[in-house]
């Protein structure tokens, strides 16, 4: 079983050190990740300056660019093989609700399933690397339980998968297994911050994340909040497909003859 392993916190995180422990016995994971943090960069592709791959003492490979650049950059050429999983994490934080949009954590995941990959991106809920030992044992035997339903290696996927899933920040016995849940929302975010550089400049830096704004039960706010690891499927089609109709009568106002 052949794995490649990112994230958005950079290489030397001890979310991806604690992660490739927990998976190394699992198959060969190869590890490719951004040289420095990149969190919020989504599923942004650098297309504009040179990307160059470097590999640290520890063995793993990074890239100074994006999270998706690493995944990308590994699937198109650097590896010389299809892996079979792609997993991103652990995150230093929540990705949950629309956290998700901005994560660089799901889109290195979201980059691999893109390419026909099962894919998986792990979060912890807390900043802190707090009981970072129980995420990556839940996390490892949410990986082994998947890779149990995967074709045998070097076959294509007819149907990949991305996951999203949060893990509560507390001790092993304190978590209360998996769960599936939907995205929650969040409510608009802190105010900027405005402040002035030493030059008399005014700089801005963005707000934090606003509170949660739908965290009833079923959502992953509410079942992490009671002690549970949250599994939540995403797709990527953003189509609107229930105004369909409605902006197709626009469309046909519009392209009638006068």
């Amino acid at each position: 079983m052949k794995i490649l392993l990112s994230n958005d916190d950079g290489y030397q995180a001890p979310g991806i050190v604690a992660l490739f422990d927990a998976l190394k016995t699992l198959g060969e994971v190869e590890v490719v990740a951004p040289e420095h943090n990149n969190s919020a960069k989504s599923n942004a592709l650098t297309l504009h300056s040179p990307l160059y791959v470097n590999r640290a003492a520890n063995g793993f490979r990074y890239v100074n660019g994006t999270p998706a650049d690493c995944v990308h950059i590994a699937l198109t050429g650097l590896l010389g093989y299809k892996p079979d999983l792609v997993v991103s994490g652990i995150n230093n934080g929540a990705n949950m609700g629309d956290d998700t949009i901005y994560s660089g954590t799901v889109g290195a995941a979201m980059e691999g399933y893109l390419f026909g990959i099962p894919a998986v991106a792990f979060s912890q809920t807390e900043k802190g690397w707090k009981h970072l030992d129980a995420a990556a044992a839940k996390a490892r035997e949410l990986v082994q339980h998947l890779i149990a339903s995967l074709p045998p290696s070097g076959t294509a996927h007819a149907d990949p998968w991305l996951l999203n899933v949060n893990m509560p920040c507390v001790p092993a016995q304190d978590m209360r297994g998996f769960k599936v849940a939907r995205l929650g929302r969040r409510h608009a975010a802190e105010p900027v911050i405005a402040q002035t550089s030493p030059r008399g400049e005014t700089m801005y830096w963005i707000g934090g994340a606003g509170a949660a704004k739908d965290d009833a039960e079923g959502t992953d706010f509410h079942a992490t909040a009671q002690g549970y690891a949250t599994i939540t499927p995403l797709h990527v089609d953003l189509t609107d497909h229930q105004r369909l109709p409605y902006w197709a009568q626009t469309a046909a106002a519009l392209s009638r003859k006068p």
